[in-house]
């Protein structure tokens, strides 16, 4: 037997609910994310949780998703290189 929540969002009347939580939880995740840029938080947890629930209904949000992971994995490879030259001075 099927959970009455999932039933709610299979049903034609439903998927419209089901896109709006997610646009709305998505939107809010990804703006506290750019909000804890400036302010002291995880931002770079959050945002990519964002963009990662707004994919689950928008194209564009999973390409913007692709982009920031690869942002992501440049900065920590430079992060590496620098802390190994840094040790190696030492």
């Amino acid at each position: 037997m099927k959970n009455a929540f999932f039933e709610v969002f299979e049903h034609p009347v439903g998927r419209p609910a089901k896109k709006a939580v997610i646009t709305v939880a998505g939107v809010l995740l990804t703006l506290l994310g750019f909000a804890l840029i400036i302010l002291p938080g995880p931002a770079f947890l959050l945002i990519p949780i964002g963009l990662a629930v707004l994919a689950i209904e928008y194209p564009v949000a999973r390409k913007w998703l692709r982009k920031f992971q690869r942002w992501m994995t440049i900065s920590a490879a430079k992060a590496d290189d620098y802390f190994a030259k840094r040790k190696a001075k030492s």
